[in-house]
């Protein structure tokens, strides 16, 4: 497919949301349950990020997916039998939650089919994407709503073309995690803009060009996808994203340059148990409804445990 359009003229209208993964780290739990669909307080994860990207106007949202995702598609579909008995009772509360999933956004389906890594999950998307901008949201981040991402996001990808990224400063213990970026200032931007000039993917100890971290949420332009179909994919058969975008860096054509926002609000992380259980506190106690019994009994709880 030719990319011939210039990025900052297109405007950002879809959201591809990665979610083809195992969930290995959430065994057995996630064996017949996508990791997805896990449950943060009372919403699957995915909910939140298919929130977040409505919220910013993206409501042509593309799942790529893999098998024994099909609770996914059930969780953004109707389910009439429910809402009808709902209705009959007079749950008017809980049927507004049920039927709050399926009309968040037009939802559409791809699968991976090969666990080849994030880039190719992404390249998945390209006959659903085409030839525009478009923004990528990993479910393992989520972004409290009080502290907007994305817009913030889209706002430097129509300035400048290209692609952008979130970044965050993290612990020059902890960097070797993440995909790390190399970055210099831009001229005229706040402190929370930055150009990217590398990237490199988990940097061994000691060797990492910054303490910015990578985090999860992408605005691209469509040349990716041809660096994506050129990158190797590495020792464990993955084609990385951070390759693509590294290349994206290091040109002076059209398929870049490659923009970082420095976010600085509130994120949760779901990629592991510890971090899952965390996030799940913290949005608990930042709830209206259950919050307070929750933080009264978690002060208790914290107390007998000395």
């Amino acid at each position: 497919m030719a990319h011939t359009s210039t990025p900052r003229e297109r405007r950002v209208t879809k959201a591809v949301i990665p979610a083809a993964g195992l969930g290995t780290r959430f065994l057995p739990a996630s064996k017949a349950t996508p990791k997805e669909m896990l449950p943060v307080v009372d919403k699957p994860a995915i909910q939140y990020v298919v929130e977040e990207a409505v919220a910013a106007d993206l409501t042509d949202v593309l799942l790529v997916t893999g098998r024994n995702k099909r609770a996914l598609e059930d969780h953004f579909d109707r389910n009439y039998e429910l809402e009808e008995l709902l209705s009959r009772r007079g749950d008017l509360e809980r049927l507004e939650k049920v039927r709050a999933s399926s009309q968040l956004a037009m939802v559409h389906y791809v699968r991976q089919g090969d666990p080849k890594g994030l880039g190719h999950a992404v390249l998945c998307a390209e006959p659903h994407v085409g030839d525009q901008p478009f923004a990528v949201l990993l479910g393992d981040d989520l972004i409290d709503p009080r502290d907007p991402l994305l817009p913030r996001m889209m706002d430097v990808q129509k300035r400048y073309g290209g692609s952008v990224v979130a970044l965050m400063e993290v612990d020059p213990e902890q960097i070797h995690l993440y995909g790390c970026a190399a970055v210099k200032p831009v001229a005229g931007e706040g402190d929370d803009v930055v150009q990217v000039t590398g990237l490199v993917e988990k940097p061994p100890p000691g060797q990492a060009p910054s303490t910015f971290a990578v985090i999860g949420r992408y605005v691209l332009s469509p040349a990716i996808f041809p660096a994506l179909a050129r990158t190797r994919a590495d020792p464990r058969g993955e084609i990385q994203l951070t390759d693509a975008l590294c290349e994206l860096a290091q040109r002076h054509d059209d398929g870049g340059p490659v923009h970082g926002v420095v976010f600085t609000g509130r994120r949760y992380d779901t990629g592991d148990r510890d971090a899952y259980l965390r996030a799940t506190v913290q949005l608990a106690c930042e709830r209206a409804d259950i919050g307070p019994g929750f933080r009264a009994w978690l002060k208790e709880f914290s107390a007998e445990l000395g």
